[in-house]
């Protein structure tokens, strides 16, 4: 949720920037209910203050005039109570009207209307180059025995996939690698709920805007099932004042994602590009307002570190304006080489949400003497299933099998080849 404040007081910011997202909305009507609700509480408060003195005079007055103050106090609670409905039912028009509202973008934030206008910051390594014809990862992984979407097909329906042998024993060893790297950087492991509240991910951000369309609800219980780690780690501190010595305060997610992924099609169905349950690890970090920015520029170095511990070819992006999540304020992505696509594909995302999300989660921080809210960011450590892929499809032999990353090697026995078990 966007500051009230800055809605009321400078609204030209907030109009320049929902235009700049593509956002229409006439944010005269949140105005207006703003207006409504400062009005309303300067009257509740004002007939509290009437009883409160009314109350004060009963046990000095006589038996006559005691009788009338206390119908008068009576009278004056009825209208403290219609006045307070009023009152929430404002609040409730007014939180409803804030949903459709995206956070403020960072000034640095490209303009555009689509990926096409996203900003290259730097390219890391060449495309890979075969002297055969390369396999695509789902080619490559059914003939290895490592990947199965046939007999998930069968047991769960369309887009889901079984990483068996070699293809799981990859996916523990990017998680140790990634652990191993970030637990050096005062990152704390994290093992997170994989169902949180409704109205705790609707705090999050991601209720609106097209979000809940992508994601599972279990109406049932309110709950709905995460898409990443961020969405349980995030309210972790919901209601919390923190330590601003503590700061930053950085968690490492490791967990399943559940996601729809309505609307895909083509490609992005074919393997396990995009599927309905994949594990991620998530950088997630709370910090200080005045340094969430050098924050984000630690998040983004994490994820290259880690990219470039794989030896993949990557580049990275900044999010131009209506390409930027409704959360954020400002995203860079990776994107890493794909053979088959002969593409860059998005493997990483990182974020910073400043206050958006802590406004409604209500996550602050105490610093000389004063309370403020924290600034959230968020980074992917490795999405398992992109990241697999990007290592079959770059690192395929001719003959078929896989070379390991160096890297990797000492989590998987010291295997330095991905040969077939069938």
């Amino acid at each position: 949720m966007i500051d009230i404040k800055l809605l009321q007081d400078q609204g030209n910011v907030v109009d320049a920037n929902n235009k700049r997202r593509g956002a229409v909305i006439n944010i005269q009507v949140a105005q207006a209910f703003i207006g409504k609700r400062a009005e309303l509480m300067s009257r509740v408060e004002a007939l509290r203050n009437e009883g409160n003195g009314i109350a004060s005079m009963i046990p000095n007055a006589g038996e006559q005039e005691k009788d009338a103050l206390i119908s008068k106090g009576k009278s004056v609670r009825t209208l403290v109570k219609e006045v307070e409905a009023d009152l929430h039912e404002v609040e409730v028009a007014l939180s409803a009207e804030l949903k459709h509202y995206p956070n403020i973008l960072r000034d640095d934030v490209p303009d555009g209307s689509d990926e096409s206008a996203n900003q290259l910051i730097r390219t890391i390594g060449e495309p890979t180059a075969f002297d055969f014809t390369p396999k695509d990862h789902l080619e490559l992984g059914e003939a290895l025995g490592i990947i199965d979407v046939e007999r998930a097909a069968k047991v769960s329906g369309a887009r889901f996939v079984y990483l068996l042998g070699d293809g799981a024993r990859m996916q523990f060893a990017l998680l140790n690698y990634a652990m191993d790297t970030l637990l050096k950087e005062q990152f704390v492991p994290a093992l997170t709920p994989h169902m949180v509240k409704t109205d705790m991910m609707d705090a999050m951000g991601y209720l609106g805007h097209g979000g809940e369309e992508e994601i599972y609800h279990l109406k049932n219980d309110d709950l709905v099932l995460i898409g990443t780690s961020e969405q349980s780690v995030g309210p972790m501190h919901s209601g919390e004042i923190l330590s601003a010595s503590k700061l930053p305060m950085r968690y490492v997610g490791y967990s399943p994602c559940y996601r729809r992924e309505a609307g895909s099609y083509g490609k992005d169905v074919r393997g396990i590009l995009r599927v309905h349950q994949f594990d991620k690890i998530e950088m997630f970090s709370y910090a200080d307002p005045e340094h969430s920015d050098e924050e984000h520029e630690f998040l983004l170095s994490m994820q290259t570190r880690l990219m470039d511990g794989l030896e993949l070819p990557y580049r990275v992006m900044k999010l131009c304006a209506m390409d930027t999540g409704t959360p954020s304020a400002r995203t860079y992505d990776i994107e890493t080489w794909m053979p088959a696509q002969a593409a860059y594909r998005e493997t990483h995302s990182t974020s910073n949400t400043t206050d958006f999300q802590t406004r409604r989660l209500q996550t602050r921080v105490k610093k000389e003497g004063k309370t403020q809210l924290v600034h959230a960011l968020n980074g992917t450590a490795f999405a398992i299933g992109r990241i697999l892929i990007a290592i079959l499809e770059n690192y395929q032999q001719s003959d078929g099998t896989i070379r390991i990353p160096e890297v990797l090697r000492p989590y998987m026995g010291g295997q330095e080849t991905i040969v077939s078990r069938l």
